[in-house]
């Protein structure tokens, strides 16, 4: 009992101690000599308690909000950097287009002004608009291809922007001619919508002339070259219509262009010296299965 009474006396003193010691730092504001002897004896304990967690008490912070302005700086600089990246991989794509577009126009000797494909579709046509227009050299009535052949026709010109009625459209007609022979004809758009698959439609002028798929289509030219310059890749020849006692021959052709993906595409506003042809279609698929002797695909007629 001694040892206990002992030990509730020490207690006893301490905790009027301790309450004596908050009275006096609260009345002098921490600058009582027993407040500097007390931090003199914690300050160590309560630096290492501060050096461990003070990184845990800031990533609290952080998440609570007491440092929301560097997080929103953290997700405007990802934000800019995905957009910069969307940007990258779009301009790669975009000059990839333009090399091919420049190409293209090279052999054809095609002067033309490249554009970008800014909007697409309307009502009741299957049309694009282009970021080139009146103060480009654009006017209406001249020819629009990419890399990989003919696009359309100008049919609207602003200062700024162009208007481009697509050869899928249901009123577009374009003069052809087989490549390799001197075989005319005339191909239509079938009307369908830009997100669905193209197709045209190719009726040939002699209904006695060889049409088998595989066979190529070059744009036969305008009078005066407008709206369409000869010589132009136009498709294809997929399958092939017999209408018996037909005074014409009709064919469905894959186009070359894929319409449904246009970015950069050409004006032409100056045709080519001299009509340039086959020179500007694509390699036959032939070429590509040549490697393989087994191999005996039909190959593209060019006499």
């Amino acid at each position: 009992m001694h040892d206990t009474r002992r030990t509730r006396l020490v207690l006893a003193v301490l905790l009027i101690a301790a309450v004596a010691l908050i009275t006096l730092d609260f009345r002098d504001g921490g600058s009582s000599p027993l407040h500097r002897a007390g931090a003199d004896v914690f300050g160590p304990a309560e630096r290492v308690a501060g050096d461990v967690t003070g990184p845990v008490a800031g990533f609290f912070d952080s998440v609570t909000g007491n440092d929301s302005g560097k997080v929103a700086e953290l997700q405007r600089q990802n934000a800019q950097l995905r957009a910069e990246l969307s940007a990258s991989q779009l301009g790669r794509s975009d000059e990839t287009e333009l090399q091919r577009l420049l190409q293209l126009a090279g052999r054809g000797g095609y002067r033309i002004v490249a554009a970008s494909v800014i909007a697409a579709g309307g009502p009741y046509a299957d049309t694009v608009t282009i970021d080139a227009g009146s103060r480009d050299g654009i006017t209406p009535d001249e020819t629009v291809l990419n890399g990989s052949g003919l696009v359309g026709t100008v049919t609207g010109v602003s200062s700024t922007t162009s208007t481009v009625l697509l050869a899928t459209d249901a009123s577009s007609t374009v003069g052809v001619r087989m490549a390799g022979t001197s075989q005319i004809g005339a191909v239509t758009g079938t009307g369908r919508k830009l997100s669905g698959g193209s197709v045209l439609q190719l009726r040939l002028f002699d209904a006695n002339a060889a049409l088998h798929p595989g066979e190529a289509l070059v744009t036969f030219g305008s009078v005066g070259d407008r709206p369409y310059v000869p010589g132009v890749p136009v498709g294809d020849v997929t399958s092939v219509t017999s209408n018996p006692g037909s005074l014409t021959q009709t064919a469905t052709v894959q186009p070359f262009a894929d319409f449904t993906a246009l970015g950069v595409v050409g004006v032409v506003i100056a045709p080519p010296r001299t009509n340039p042809r086959d020179s500007v279609l694509p390699p036959s698929p032939a070429a590509s299965a040549s490697a393989s002797p087994a191999a005996k695909p039909a190959a593209r007629k060019r006499h």
